[in-house]
């Protein structure tokens, strides 16, 4: 089981996170795509990021508008594993968004 970040970790880790929030024992963030099309192509990829990383985030699809939620649900919160799909996502929204 991961090991939960402290809150000074997960601070830290927001730094280089700035798109993203810390809420009810997650890391949250929200993105607004061009189109419904691109918000599906956006959510592709991170499905595949996902499954290959063998850790999944929650995703809300309203429209053009997704958001993504990180806990570890196995160990109650945030862990690194949170933190590094954080990242890739935001690598996704980057080349695809």
């Amino acid at each position: 089981m991961a090991e939960l970040l402290t809150d000074d970790q997960v601070t830290a880790a927001l730094a280089k996170l700035p798109d993203w929030t810390a809420r009810g024992g997650a890391l949250v963030r929200t993105a607004e795509l061009p189109s419904f099309p691109h918000a599906v192509q956006v959510v592709n990829r991170v499905a595949e990021i996902a499954e290959n990383d063998h850790h999944h985030p929650d995703i809300d699809i309203r429209w053009r508008i997704l958001t993504f939620r990180c806990r570890t649900h196995s160990s109650g919160g945030i862990t690194a594993l949170d933190v590094s799909l954080a990242g890739e996502i935001d690598g996704v929204l980057d080349a695809l968004g």
